[in-house]
């Protein structure tokens, strides 16, 4: 198994430093230096440790040897494409957060911004929350297997109001909620 600290580390935008400070209790940099570099041995209380303060499941950062990853190798910035000083394994956003599930949309038929093909990664949320998921695309459950999605643009106490991405639709209220998801990514084959 390889680790993979250092590479979800930098696509954070952390330094050793920052990961020490955040793990408790708190460790120094050159101990998280030992541990990305294998010099230390990384031990399950350490992984714990480290997952914590990198806010991943701790499996995420372990990898098999026989898969070649895919790897981050340049930027693109004002002055175009510029290569990294040294590639680093690319995480997949969902793996580089444990905070809510997730959930994925596929979408069957071209809509507003969507189109046929597209897949639509959404987090979960409780009802309660949808106040400040606001002007966002969302994904409702409602009843047994029945769903909405579109702009939430009403949230009045039990009740949430939706804009479908369909142009010439009306507005979809739908009563108690069982949860509520958030488009935060959207995966588009070119």
């Amino acid at each position: 198994m390889i680790n993979r600290i250092r590479d979800i580390r930098l696509q954070k935008g952390l330094t050793l430093a920052d990961v020490a400070a955040a793990c408790n209790p708190a460790t120094t940099a050159q101990t998280i230096g030992r541990l990305e570099t294998g010099m230390r041995n990384l031990s399950l209380i350490w992984m714990n440790r480290i997952a914590a303060a990198l806010g991943v499941e701790p499996e995420t950062l372990l990898r098999s040897e026989g898969n070649e990853p895919a790897m981050l190798v340049a930027t693109l910035g004002d002055r175009g494409p510029e290569a990294l000083r040294k590639p680093i394994e690319a995480v997949l956003p969902n793996a580089l957060s444990a905070e809510q599930p997730w959930v994925v949309l596929a979408v069957e038929t071209s809509g507003g911004e969507y189109r046929m093909g597209d897949q639509v990664w959404l987090r979960q949320f409780s009802p309660q929350e949808a106040p400040r998921l606001m002007n966002r695309d969302v994904l409702v459950a409602h009843g047994a297997g029945h769903f909405a999605f579109g702009r939430l643009i009403d949230a009045p106490g039990e009740a949430v109001g939706l804009l479908p991405p369909t142009t010439g639709q009306g507005q979809v209220k739908v009563e108690q909620p069982a949860w509520l998801a958030v488009a935060e990514m959207l995966v588009r084959k070119l």
